[in-house]
């Protein structure tokens, strides 16, 4: 089993920045994709940023709507991956996922709220 703990939520003004951590304990195979994807209510579930683990070095991906503003980041030691958010805006305000994909699991954090005030 694989299990996701998030953190790093909150309010946050237009134009600030927050961190979302999201650390994955158990089974952790060294090649699998963690990201962040968001939902607000009575809208799909969306993919904001994904870094994959290859068998050498890693790849990340962004949703149109956050390039340039939110990072992505992965620390294969700590199992832990990041997204900083900068230049946060409101539509930004959704609750965030994290998601951790292997050849053996499809595990989803119990997503954490992030709201942007205008």
């Amino acid at each position: 089993q694989v299990q996701l703990v998030e953190s790093g939520g909150g309010l946050v003004q237009a134009g600030g920045s927050l961190r979302l951590s999201c650390e994955a304990s158990g089974s952790i195979s060294r090649i699998s994709t963690m990201g962040w994807y968001r939902q607000v209510p009575e809208k799909q579930r969306e993919v904001v940023a994904t870094v994959a683990r290859p068998t050498s070095g890693s790849s990340t991906n962004y949703a149109d709507a956050v390039k340039g503003r939110f990072t992505i980041s992965r620390d294969n030691t700590k199992n832990t991956v990041y997204l900083q958010m900068n230049n946060l805006k409101p539509e930004d305000t959704a609750v965030y996922y994290c998601r951790y994909t292997s050849s053996l699991y499809n595990v989803w954090g119990q997503g954490t709220q992030v709201t942007v005030s205008s």
